[in-house]
């Protein structure tokens, strides 16, 4: 992890200062802001749509965001995903509302989904898709 991305850095330092529980969908082969966030003391699902190489520490398991396992979802506090494809948006937002947790989407670019959501800066443009209506770990 020496080369770490500043992308990756600043999400993974965003969300461990502010959630509790997370999991990131769309892993792929850049699992870097989960292990940070892990290292941190938070626990981290990953999920992706295909089978990924293990990587030491992390719980990754293959799960479709367009016919999700909700029971896997039931206790984080976050839904994160860096990069997703566009057409994944709309089945992470509903994936976050299901289970009623914040949504944060990275996009590529100045890429966004409808209004682009509340938009934070923490180094990077994260958009919040959806928010929580359970207290969060802190206020923002």
């Amino acid at each position: 992890m020496a080369g770490l991305k500043h992308i990756e850095r600043s999400i993974a330092t965003f969300i461990s200062r502010n959630y509790g529980n997370v999991a990131e969908v769309g892993v792929g082969e850049n699992p870097d802001s989960a292990l940070l966030i892990q290292a941190s003391g938070i626990p981290v699902l990953c999920t992706d749509s295909r089978e990924v190489h293990p990587v030491l520490g992390l719980n990754i398991v293959q799960d479709d965001i367009f016919s999700p396992d909700l029971a896997r979802f039931r206790d984080v506090d976050l839904i994160y995903s860096i990069r997703p494809h566009e057409e994944m948006i709309l089945p992470l937002i509903n994936l976050a509302s299901q289970v009623d947790c914040d949504l944060l989407v990275y996009h590529l670019g100045f890429e966004g989904y409808r209004d682009g959501g509340e938009l934070i800066d923490c180094g990077v443009i994260l958009h919040r898709y959806h928010r929580s209506q359970k207290p969060s770990k802190s206020v923002f």
